[in-house]
């Protein structure tokens, strides 16, 4: 479920508009967290100079319980697991 509220947000998505990858990610952690009923929230970088300077070259970068873990690609077992839930 996407939701605004970074507190109650497990997963993190940082993206931009345009990218082709950050799109494909965005499906993968939709469906993950939809099936393991975790939030996650999505940023779009392109707004804040300093997260585009850190993240821009590594976007999508997923973040689970505040910590970084993955870029670029987002791999849904690699997901799961992180979260804690089987397949």
């Amino acid at each position: 479920m996407f939701t605004e509220s970074a507190s109650a947000a497990r997963v993190l998505l940082y993206a931009k508009h345009g990218c082709h990858l950050c799109d494909e990610a965005r499906e993968v952690i939709r469906e993950v967290c939809d099936q393991a009923e975790v939030e996650w929230r999505e940023v779009d970088i392109s707004a804040d100079p300093q997260l585009l300077a850190r993240y821009g070259e590594q976007l999508p970068v997923t973040f689970v319980d505040g910590r970084q873990h993955d870029f670029w690609r987002v791999d849904p077992a690699r997901l799961r697991a992180a979260l804690g839930t089987p397949r």
